[in-house]
């Protein structure tokens, strides 16, 4: 497939003015799925499980199923659009949304359409470098997924060139909510920022309600981006595209840069953009054509006759909002005050996506600076490295235990790591894997002494170094201590004595 023209993103800039707008997918971690009792393949419990083993007939369009509406699913909704700040309705329905493809057992897909649970809200989206955009909400709507095909044979993973495909109905009747903005003006060079942002934002908001486990890779988010550009001082809306299911936050800004400057091309040579989905690729960093967008129409709506309207009592509605956690705009500030990060520290955790790790470290028992060091540092690197998240990794209890262990001196900051390593690997708390592995720092003198002895008597020249006032000798001394005590040492001691015993000789 041929590479398109891209025009610089500067440039583009200056002749265009790019309007966004996203789809956010979020699926619940409810026990059981939306309309079925099959157990939740997006709860933590279920992930995993074998193809096609958490299904229910209702979920692969069994003649005869019907669907029953998952209450938990219905709050959790709620929860999450007035934590959008918006207004819950009075009455939502579920309608039908008709189309054919082999993971929609069902032909058609059960979701909300001219009768959302919730509407008209506005979300604060903090950008890194602090400044403050409010994001218009649309609508917040409730909805199942489909299932999942996997295409085989080929060397890409996609349909082109695939053998065969197979299905798995396992992701079936997921219960979604799709939040839907409205057009995004004035985002201006910030516009792909600002689709990194609000992506975070959105899994921060669902985090903290405790409804998704909301990550990016299993799916559990996903975001359709859609980018149109006018042209400066012209009132009427370009043509979109939307670039479906980006999963990463990283790879909606990419895309959202990519289809500026795609689209910047092509309309500056005289040509039009074609409304259609785009796939993202994440291995050459560019979008190529889906399929045309269908409208609303296309879908053949109607009201689907199986379920009764959702009419959420007022009492309840005023019970969730009462739930409702800090929003993350607010929050962010907050903790980095408390904390007294500067900007740049407070960024590296916040962009990182270890905002909630550090907090939960410092609430074991961490102080800040102690909690920040580990989580975007050694934790990291082993995350990297293994290609996982951090926050699975190790617990924040655990590391706030692992720096009260080097706070109390029975851990250096080099065995604290091998602790940590420890840990990892599930041998244990941090305090079992001291005992288990023998790593506690050396705190008997006796022993400190005995060895420091040592190596003076095997290293004259430097004892005479020291003798004579050349205290930067020792460094020699400390070293052969600290390697004949495998590392379990507190160096400043060793110092301290070295001197001392040099001092007595």
């Amino acid at each position: 497939m041929a590479k398109d023209a891209l025009m610089d993103f500067d440039e583009a800039l200056e002749m265009f003015e790019p309007v966004l707008g996203f789809e956010v997918h979020v699926e619940l971690n409810t026990a059981t799925k939306m309309f079925s009792s099959a157990p939740n393949p997006a709860n933590e419990a279920n992930h995993g499980a074998e193809p096609n083993t958490l299904v229910a007939p209702v979920d692969m369009g069994l003649p005869g199923a019907l669907p029953v509406v998952n209450a938990e699913a219905i709050r959790s909704s709620i929860s999450l659009g007035l934590a959008l700040g918006c207004s819950i309705a009075p009455s939502s329905r579920f309608a039908r949304k008709n189309y054919f493809y082999p993971d929609l057992g069902k032909n058609y897909q059960i979701s909300q359409y001219d009768e959302p649970i919730a509407f008209e809200g506005s979300v604060e989206v903090e950008l890194e470098d602090g400044s403050i955009v409010t994001v218009p909400i649309e609508r917040a709507h409730m909805e199942e997924d489909a299932g999942k095909l996997t295409h085989m044979g080929g060397s890409t993973g996609r349909i082109q060139g695939a053998e065969y495909s197979l299905v798995d109905y396992n992701r079936a009747g997921v219960p979604l909510v799709e939040i839907v903005t409205k057009p995004i003006f004035g985002a201006e060079h910030s516009a792909p920022a600002l689709a990194k942002a609000y992506v975070a934002t959105i899994r921060d908001i669902v985090r903290g309600l405790g409804i998704s486990e909301a990550r990016l890779e299993r799916g559990n988010l996903r975001c359709d981006a859609n980018v149109s550009l006018r042209p400066r001082g012209q009132e009427k809306l370009g043509t979109r595209t939307e670039t479906k299911n980006v999963n990463s936050m990283r790879s909606v800004e990419r895309a959202v840069r990519y289809e500026i400057q795609r689209q910047a091309a092509i309309l500056a040579k005289g040509g039009t953009i074609t409304q259609e989905t785009r796939h993202w690729h994440e291995d050459t960093g560019r979008t190529s054509p889906g399929r045309p967008k269908s409208d609303a129409d296309d879908y053949r709506y109607f009201p689907e006759p199986d379920l009764l309207p959702v009419v959420p009592a007022p009492e309840l509605i005023e019970e969730l909002r009462a739930a409702l956690p800090e929003p993350p705009a607010a929050r962010r500030r907050r903790l980095k005050a408390e904390w007294g990060f500067t900007d740049l520290e407070f960024q590296d955790v916040a962009n990182g996506g270890l905002l909630d790790a550090v907090a939960d470290t410092i609430a074991a028992g961490a102080a800040p600076a102690a909690a920040r060091k580990w989580w975007t540092g050694e934790i990291t690197r082993v995350a990297n490295a293994q290609e996982r998240d951090a926050a699975d990794l190790v617990s924040p209890a655990n590391v706030a235990a692992l720096q009260k262990l080097v706070d109390a001196g029975t851990l250096t900051d080099k065995l604290a790591r091998q602790v940590l390593e420890g840990v990892i690997a599930g041998e244990g708390t941090p305090e079992e894997v001291v005992a288990a592995r023998g790593l506690a720092v050396v705190s008997d003198d006796g022993a400190l002494i005995a060895a420091i002895d040592d190596a003076l008597a095997a290293q004259p020249d430097v004892l005479a170094k020291i003798r004579d006032g050349k205290v930067q000798a020792a460094g020699a001394v400390i070293g052969a201590v600290m390697k004949a005590m495998k590392g379990q040492a507190d160096a400043a001691r060793v110092r301290e004595l070295v001197l001392e015993r040099a001092a007595a000789q």
